[in-house]
């Protein structure tokens, strides 16, 4: 794939003008999709694709096009040919974009990841095997990625990450459903195991009688797939640099100094552990990591070259939407098998949904509690509860009312697939909070 890359890279190159600058993003995939129903295979997939967009700048103007490639050599060097083309004819007419920028002098990068992944076989043994006895819902996608940046000035840029994630839920009745996930770039049947018998013994907490809360405050643990859905939302222009120059950042009150946030929280966009590539589809190089909240502060924006261009500040790779795409959240202190026995009395989160913003300006956010939420009482899980809305700001719940964060931290991926699987990630803690506001 990586000699497939560079030989169309080297073939546009070679189309190039005078005046002209083209630039070429390639991403591919060679992927297995395994879906599970009732503890059974119901689908089984195995997906190779690539595409390729193609930037013509030219006189302050750029346009672009994208196409699926073939993999046929000869086709996909006319394909590209004839789409070039279209974009000189396209782009007499583009107006002049104030904000254009692309990096003048080029940068190679070349990262290969390789992991150990397992065959579909091994997934579809492992996980039938597991699901045994119980209502078993999920879907597994896994196999390398590939993502490219060429242009005719002559910067390359590849990445290869091998990598796989599964999701699944265990069953119980209406809403009760215990959803958990693994991924990660090296298959491990142990980690599977244990996270499998950790999920048993939870929906089988999911038969006895479930507890109605009152509206209130309570102490609670969010798990990280919990912990993830609110750092999910700080992506929402929370970090951008344009969404804090027009002050429409929910960060906007920490990004001014007029509040703050526990001192434990440090937050990076971490590229060097995560799956997004290095670089962004201009073509830009990513710094390995960039602190975004520094010991509860806000260090560094992330800044489009877009952004760059309009502000005046030099870019640091982000892409257009000024979005992490490998974010982290520092462990703490707490292990997390302590978890439990520190909640002692009070609410265990497993998952939040819906989420939203209640009050944007105050980062408040509201959502639902949902699958297995749980009543503790003595550190030991009693009851399931019945689905609850919530509403709270995350300065209280990463800010004053933040006891502890796990020391371990979970990699949890996005789990899109639609145009090709996503290489968004979160590397998050769960949180332990004194108090969590339940509205209804």
């Amino acid at each position: 794939m990586k000699d497939r890359f560079h030989d169309l890279a080297k073939f546009v190159q070679s189309l190039a003008r005078p005046g002209e600058v083209i630039a070429s993003s390639f991403s591919a995939e060679d992927s297995h999709f395994i879906r599970f129903n009732r503890s059974v295979v119901r689908q089984a997939t195995a997906v190779r694709q690539g595409g390729w967009c193609l930037t013509l700048i030219h006189d302050g103007r750029r346009v672009d096009a994208t196409t699926t490639l073939s993999g046929q050599g000869e086709a996909d060097r006319e394909q590209l040919r004839t789409l070039l083309t279209s974009l000189r004819h396209a782009i007499v007419d583009a107006p002049e974009d104030p904000y254009l920028l692309w990096p003048e002098t080029p940068v190679a990068t070349d990262r290969e990841t390789k992991g150990e992944l397992p065959d579909a076989e091994q997934v579809i043994d492992a996980v039938t095997a597991a699901g045994r006895g119980v209502d078993l819902v999920g879907l597994y996608a896994g196999g390398p990625i590939y993502k490219g940046f060429a242009n005719s000035l002559g910067q390359r840029n590849w990445q290869h990450v091998d990598n796989f994630n599964l999701e699944w839920c265990l069953y119980h009745d209406r809403d009760k459903a215990v959803k958990t996930a693994y991924a990660g770039s090296r298959w491990e049947p142990e980690v599977l195991s244990a996270r499998m018998a950790e999920a048993r013994k939870r929906v089988a907490l999911l038969a006895r009688p479930a507890r109605t809360l009152e509206p209130g405050r309570y102490r609670a643990y969010l798990a990280p797939a919990a912990a993830k859905e609110v750092l999910d939302m700080l992506c929402w222009g929370g970090f951008s640099l344009k969404s804090q120059r027009t002050k429409q950042s929910p960060l906007l009150r920490l990004s001014e100094g007029e509040a703050t946030l526990d001192p434990r929280v440090s937050i990076s966009e971490d590229i060097a552990q995560g799956l997004a590539p290095g670089f962004q589809s201009d073509g830009f190089v990513r710094p390995a990591q960039i602190a975004l909240i520094r010991e509860g502060k806000i260090a560094n924006a992330l800044v489009s070259p877009r952004s760059s261009r309009e502000y005046d500040v030099p870019t640091n790779g982000a892409n257009d939407g000024e979005a992490p795409e490998s974010m982290a959240l520092a462990g703490g202190e707490l292990p997390a098998a302590e978890a439990l026995r520190s909640l002692d009395r009070g609410l265990w989160v497993s998952n939040l949904w819906y989420l939203n913003f209640s009050d944007r300006s105050a980062c408040r956010l509201t959502g639902m509690t949902r699958f297995a939420t749980f009543w503790v009482e003595n550190g030991e899980i009693q009851s399931p509860v019945n689905v609850m809305r919530f509403d709270d700001t995350v300065y209280r719940m990463l800010g004053s009312e933040l006891e502890s964060l796990t020391q371990e931290q979970e990699l949890l991926l996005d789990g899109g697939t639609y145009g090709g699987r996503n290489t968004v990630s979160v590397r998050t803690p769960g949180l332990l909070l004194r108090d969590f506001m339940l509205t209804l």
